[in-house]
């Protein structure tokens, strides 16, 4: 009679902590539900979708046939499809490594105490919330080649007007230019709201210990910043390759196809062409080669922890 006193109050603890994970997990996954929702809604049924379309012949004309891997063995042989696919691949390296490194300085810069520190916070972050049309055409006055601002700079110093966005050779990373600038504020905000996690103390303990600011920042900053440089990370890869209002607009993917980019070349077989299987075909491509970009960023963060 005595056993089954005493082992009344672990079984009633133990029934007690199994109520209350039920419980948490059923929260859980109501929070959860909501983006549940949103991801297979607007993400994995498209990606389905995509992905059976790119092996058709579809056309929005409602006759359509199963042509397996055809679009994609035509997209090997496709010049404008290779051009659009260096052109990307290019962007996203030049414009990601930049923006995030620029990105993360400004936020260190914001988080001293200075003087009208709101009013720098507020002028870095407008590019970010101001449309990109807005931002596209401001910046297409600038390029002016006649009386834009960009030459009228040069030319205070003895250097001839250019061809910002006719030149071939100069489009894209004028283009680039642009992005990285639009780009750098929802970047700050995101470092500067983890570096205002760090802890004090840390930062504190390592002064005494005669920890210079670089060292303080290395051993103490940078590994608190670790989530919030992947999640960085991420949104500017998948931001990148996205890219399309600002080309559309600044040069519709010119001069020839010295700016043509993949979502570009997307919307132009898939509306203009009305190839839409073959669009497909080229997002499939698309969504590999930016899983492939977050696995070697993934990679290359793991090994800078383990350094």
């Amino acid at each position: 009679m005595s056993e089954l006193t005493t082992s009344k109050p672990g079984v009633t603890r133990s029934a007690k902590r199994k109520s209350l994970t039920r419980k948490q997990t059923r929260a859980g996954w109501f929070f959860l539900t909501p983006a549940l929702l949103h991801s297979t809604i607007f993400i994995s049924i498209p990606t389905v979708a995509a992905l059976l379309l790119s092996m058709t012949d579809y056309s929005f004309t409602g006759e359509w046939q199963w042509v397996g891997i055809a679009n994609f063995v035509e997209l090997m042989g496709d010049a404008h499809f290779k051009t659009a696919f260096i052109n990307t691949v290019v962007y996203a390296v030049v414009v990601v490594p930049i923006s995030m490194g620029l990105a993360l300085l400004i936020a260190l810069g914001l988080n001293q105490k200075i003087r009208g520190l709101s009013f720098f916070r507020t002028a870095f972050y407008i590019p970010t919330v101001t449309a990109t049309v807005a931002v596209a055409s401001v910046w297409l006055w600038m390029y002016n080649p006649g009386s834009g601002l960009g030459n009228g700079i040069l030319s205070l110093f003895g250097i001839g007007p250019q061809g910002w966005l006719t030149n071939p050779d100069m489009a894209l990373g004028s283009v680039m230019v642009v992005g990285i600038w639009q780009g750098l504020g929802a970047k700050m905000i995101i470092y500067l709201a983890a570096l205002q996690g760090v802890s004090r103390e840390l930062i504190e303990a390592a002064d005494l210990d005669g920890a210079n600011a670089w060292q303080i920042f290395r051993h103490v900053k940078w590994p608190a910043l670790a989530p919030a440089q992947f999640f960085v990370l991420v949104t500017a890869i998948v931001s990148t390759f996205q890219v399309f209002d600002l080309v559309y607009v600044m040069t519709q993917g010119g001069p020839g196809v010295a700016t043509n980019v993949l979502v570009l070349d997307i919307y132009n077989n898939a509306f203009q062409s009305l190839r839409l299987g073959y669009a497909s075909a080229e997002t499939v491509i698309m969504i590999l080669l930016i899983s492939v970009f977050i696995y070697v960023g993934r990679k290359l963060q793991g090994s800078d922890k383990s350094e």
